[in-house]
């Protein structure tokens, strides 16, 4: 009696395993994650060049990640976008060439074929310290972790009719400003209304858009745009961004990635910013999760 009583606990004990595996798996599923790893070097040697130059070694290291979780009606997708990097060269000394934080998450429910009511929230800031004269570190500082940051909170409309684009609109976006770099808390830098401030608050439209596009089999293009326009002072003065990422795989392992960011927002400097990277080195993809491809709406890109 007693054998049989063990045999149905353990026979109740595995199911409830499998039950517990088979929601796991089924979860797992709906999870799309497509990732890249990078390692990206330059160098250059002289000795005896009549055409002149400066020995000089770099490095760019980045993470990037898109994590979707998507199941009938739900919609949730989260973005990981960090890059630092370095050059040294011979008589000028190290400079930072690459700096950036980037997380992002919104949770949508459809309420159409392609339309979704979401919220979300993003960061926008960078590892460390930035400064005048080409990141000089003996010149005068101008920017630092959380100096500025930028933290959006707020809810609207996505639409997203296939993987390779999504538009998000937040007619009621929250944006904060923080400064927690009390030498960089002057009035008017970032926006500060008055020396000592920490933060601004803004309450404004926030629009954002990705389309990612596939040019050749090895050669892909993201596009990332966004504008801002704050309800309380100025509307007019929009913050306007742009970044485009060009990677062209040479093989599993080896990769050359084109960056380009254009940036104006008034509070910051009056003028079009601009950042361009070129290298060459290692990345590793990541894909796992349902294969899109299998979705005859959505179109493929790796």
């Amino acid at each position: 009696m007693k054998k049989l009583f063990f045999m149905i606990l353990g026979c109740r004990a595995v199911q409830a395993f499998a039950q517990e595996e088979a929601k796991v798996s089924d979860t797992a599923k709906h999870w799309s994650i497509n990732g890249q790893n990078t390692l990206m070097l330059n160098q250059a040697a002289f000795s005896n060049w009549v055409g002149g130059g400066a020995n000089n070694i770099g490095w760019i290291a980045g993470v990037n990640y898109n994590m979707t979780y998507q199941k009938n009606d739900d919609l949730w997708e989260n973005i990981i976008i960090l890059g630092y990097g370095q050059n040294n060269t011979k008589g000028i000394g190290t400079r930072k060439t690459q700096d950036g934080i980037n997380l992002s998450t919104n949770y949508g429910r459809r309420i159409s074929k392609n339309w979704y009511a979401s919220a979300g929230a993003s960061l926008l800031t960078q590892f460390a310290a930035g400064y005048e004269d080409g990141n000089n570190p003996d010149a005068a500082k101008i920017s630092n972790f959380m100096a500025p940051g930028y933290l959006n909170v707020g809810a609207g409309f996505t639409y997203r009719p296939n993987d390779n684009f999504t538009l998000t609109l937040r007619p009621a976006n929250a944006r904060w400003t923080f400064v927690l770099d009390k030498d960089l808390q002057k009035e008017g830098l970032y926006g500060l209304k008055h020396d000592g401030d920490s933060s601004l608050f803004q309450f404004g439209f926030l629009g954002t858009a990705q389309y990612k596009l596939q040019i050749m089999e090895n050669i892909s293009l993201v596009n990332s745009a966004s504008v801002f326009s704050n309800y309380l002072d100025h509307p007019e003065r929009l913050v306007l961004s742009y970044g485009g990422v060009l990677n062209m795989k040479i093989n599993q392992y080896v990769s050359s990635v084109i960056t380009l960011d254009l940036l104006y927002d008034h509070n910051q400097i009056r003028k079009t910013q601009l950042k361009q990277t070129l290298g060459v080195g290692f990345a590793y993809n990541l894909t796992n999760g349902i294969k899109r491809s299998d979705i005859k709406d959505n179109q493929t890109w790796k």
